[in-house]
């Protein structure tokens, strides 16, 4: 490597340290090469895990996390999760034929379901079916509930596999209200291969598709990718969409719900 390509890569990290994303237009107009030349070195940084590259230029590089057991990430941004929990809660109507996934905001939508009628719940998570259980038997609102079968994960309280999209191909959704482990402006991610199949598998079934994530994972990846962003309809975050999304204009989401 050239120093000059050196000094160019040490100058970019300083702009992507500054700045949300960085541009191959504006780089290269600034250092005074071609775009072919500062997509190549964008190329070799990300190899070196120092950004992540996007469509037209790049984002910081944000390592992927193991992902914790269940009960650990239950109090980990709480508040924005029942805020996430209530918001999505209302796009739920009467007669609504609907799919939680697995994961903690999920669960928080699960305790946010009230006062609605004929309504149908199908999950595969374990924590959701239990909240679920308990609101029907309390009458807090009026419907029934599916319970998915496969291989149960009780670090996650989650059931996966293959009997799971088995299962799954039976049902039409009105709505499916999906989570995950991270998302950029292009793709959805999480931890667990087994269950990002099954999230792959739903968002087949569903007229309307919801993200519900908390701002604390976009710009993040995963281990599995489980589909596009360009596939949901709606986004639901406790946060508006960050900048860098609202330039670019990559998704073709209806809308972005935040508070």
């Amino acid at each position: 490597m050239s120093a000059f390509a050196s000094d160019r890569h040490k100058l970019i990290e300083d702009i992507l340290h500054v700045d949300e994303k960085i541009y191959v237009t504006q780089l290269s107009e600034k250092m005074g090469v071609t775009p072919e030349t500062i997509r190549k070195d964008l190329a070799i940084l990300e190899k070196e895990n120092r950004l992540t590259r996007v469509h037209g230029g790049a984002v910081k590089y944000v390592p992927p996390v193991q992902e914790p057991l269940f009960r650990q990430k239950m109090n980990v941004h709480l508040e924005e999760k029942r805020t996430i929990g209530k918001l999505a809660s209302r796009y739920v109507q009467d007669g609504d034929t609907i799919m939680l996934d697995v994961g903690t905001t999920t669960y928080q939508l699960a305790h946010a379901l009230a006062g609605l009628q004929r309504l149908t719940i199908v999950t595969n998570s374990l924590a959701a079916a239990e909240i679920i259980n308990k609101s029907l038997e309390a009458k807090i609102f009026d419907g029934k509930l599916v319970m998915l079968g496969g291989m149960s994960n009780p670090e996650q309280k989650s059931v996966a596999g293959a009997l799971t999209i088995q299962m799954l191909r039976h049902f039409q959704f009105d709505k499916v209200f999906l989570s995950c482990g991270g998302a950029t402006m292009t793709d959805i991610f999480d931890y667990d291969l087994e269950e990002s199949l099954v999230s792959e598998a739903v968002m087949k079934q569903g007229r309307e598709l919801y993200l519900l994530v908390d701002s604390s994972k976009l710009n993040r990846t995963s281990f599995c990718r489980i589909g596009s962003m360009n596939e949901l309809d709606y986004v639901v975050c406790d946060a508006p969409m960050p900048r860098e999304w609202q330039k670019n204009k990559l998704h073709t989401l209806k809308k972005w719900i935040s508070p």
